[in-house]
């Protein structure tokens, strides 16, 4: 099969993906492919914030994986939404730009991995940001991706904010600056009033580039792989089994589900998992899908009929939305510009925590089963999740077949830990939906938390009702032990050729939303390569 030869292939066009086909074809001299398995994103649904909403609802431009049976959550399966499209999550996420702590980077470079540490980071970050409050010692402007606070946000938002500043909690402005603690309304990933993708920021500017090839529709199959060297790509695409040759690198960037997925059809892993799926083991990587970490949520829901400042379903909610659809056409202003988790904060579950480790997410609308089922009427919703989780889960193969879904298991709860501290947060997010700033609403506690007063009835409400808040990483961990993926260079150990570079290779979880510290993996990694090629 003759394959045309490509400098650099590039597997997935999430947040890594597209800062990496945007940084390396820079080099009018180098050729990049950047293979996509879902399509170009071009629906209106991506591109306006609130669209996210309806996209829930949809399923569209999501692969919509389901995990194993939790028996942390009561046998339940949960759901793991991540994007295929163009911009991979971060063309369906809420848009929070969240970095995490800089304790986070330092766990990072303590573990074995040098130059991953907050001030070798921090000119990543940086360098990526384009931020409308303008630069200072932790911001950047001028990068590609833009950072701002919200233009029309809503009146609950800084209600909230009164409401936590009455339970205790300090006010923070600037989540991203020299503390991380306290309550306040998040920036957001927009431009012009429209959601800033890494496809947005990061690809759309580019692709008039010659050497700079898009592909969508293509499934990866595997990376193929001579004498211990990656030396191109297997996909799939209209029916057709088709093949790139890479003369550089083979980069991976499928994400935390998806990367150890590929790795382990290519007969990267575990050696007796991928015998026993019959694939022929190449590389015996025991950590490959190992290490799963990820944020488990559990929300509070607050009924409020007559707040028709909040988003719903009712005749003055859809008479209001006609209206703000008109609005967003016209201005690119107006309630469709919302992330809907306009506002949150970081706290501790106890005072003698050295940094916050819980993290709330403040909703103006009412949310069930991740925003796919209808609720009529109006209210609020509140989520709280543990920022640093001890539980480790796995992602492994289903199938050899590649079209197959990965075996999900976060393994939610096995850590005794995580409940404990997740349980503090609940009872917490409760004081502050009560403190007076929020009275107001005359809103009414969801019946089934509501019954859920005492530990122990808190904990059952968790195990039945908590789920992921979106934030798999970890199944490729960064390091130099037994069960680690990729070296600090993020570099497969043993096969030369190929790199990892996503959400996967994170040794440990960030303490908050992790687009933006994919982001600036990407940025990091992209400098990394270009340095080994001189």
């Amino acid at each position: 099969m003759n394959a045309e030869s490509f400098d650099y292939l590039i597997i997935g066009a999430g947040s890594a993906g597209c800062v990496l086909a945007a940084r390396l074809s820079e080099d009018p001299q180098v050729r990049v492919a950047l293979l996509e398995a879902g399509a170009a994103d071009t629906s209106v649904l991506i591109h306006c914030p609130l669209g996210m909403a309806v996209l829930a609802q949809t399923g569209q431009a999501n692969w919509k994986f389901d995990t194993v049976p939790q028996a942390g959550l009561n046998g339940r399966c949960g759901y793991q939404p991540r994007g295929k499209v163009l911009g991979g999550s971060s063309s369906l996420n809420a848009m929070i730009y969240i970095r995490g702590q800089r304790e986070d980077y330092g766990h990072w470079a303590a573990e074995g991995n040098p130059g991953w540490s907050f001030d070798e980071v921090l000119p990543y970050f940086r360098r990526a940001e384009d931020n409308a409050r303008g630069a200072d010692a932790f911001h950047g402007t001028g990068g590609p991706l833009h950072v701002m606070d919200l233009t029309s946000p809503n009146a609950l938002g800084p209600q909230f904010i009164e409401a936590g500043r009455q339970a205790g909690f300090t006010v923070n402005t600037d989540f991203n600056a020299a503390s991380q603690e306290g309550v306040g309304m998040y920036q957001v990933t927009h431009k012009n009033g429209e959601r800033h993708s890494a496809a947005k920021a990061y690809l759309t500017p580019n692709l008039s580039r010659p050497n700079l090839q898009v592909i969508t529709g293509a499934h990866t199959c595997k990376i193929l792989i001579e004498d211990q060297r990656a030396v191109g790509v297997e996909y799939l695409q209209q029916g057709q089994i088709r093949q790139l040759r890479a003369t550089r690198e083979v980069l991976l960037c499928a994400g935390a589900l998806q990367s150890p997925q590929i790795l382990m059809l290519s007969g990267i892993g575990p050696k007796a998992h991928l015998l026993a799926h019959g694939i022929t083991p190449l590389r015996d990587l025991p950590g490959v899908g190992q290490n799963l970490q990820d944020h488990l949520d559990v929300v509070q829901m607050l009924d409020a009929p007559q707040l028709k400042d909040s988003i719903g379903i009712s005749l003055g909610g859809t008479l209001k939305t006609l209206r703000g659809i008109a609005e967003w056409r016209k201005q690119r202003t107006g309630m469709l510009t919302s992330n809907v988790a306009e506002a949150g904060g970081f706290i501790k579950s106890e005072a003698g925590e050295p940094t916050p480790d819980l993290q709330l997410h403040f909703v103006i609308a009412k949310i069930v089963n991740h925003a796919r089922t209808l609720v009529l009427g109006h209210g609020v919703s509140c989520h709280i999740c543990v920022l640093r989780p001890l539980s480790r889960g796995s992602v492994e193969l289903a199938s050899a077949d590649p079209l197959a879904p990965p075996r999900i298991d976060p393994h939610f709860l096995s850590h005794p830990d995580d409940l404990q501290r997740l349980i503090k947060g609940f009872k917490l997010m409760r004081n502050i939906l009560q403190q007076p700033a929020l009275a107001s609403l005359r809103a009414q506690e969801s019946p089934r938390s509501a019954t859920a007063q005492s530990d122990p009835e808190i904990a059952q409400f968790i195990r039945n009702y908590g789920d992921t808040i979106y934030h798999p990483v970890g199944t490729c961990r960064m390091g130099s032990g037994a069960m680690d993926v990729v070296d600090a260079r993020l570099r497969v150990h043993g096969i030369s050729g190929l790199r990892v570079v996503d959400a996967s290779i994170m040794p440990r979880i960030t303490s908050g939303n992790t687009n933006a510290p994919t982001i600036m993996i990407a940025e990091k990694a992209a400098d990394m390569i270009k340095l080994d090629m001189v």
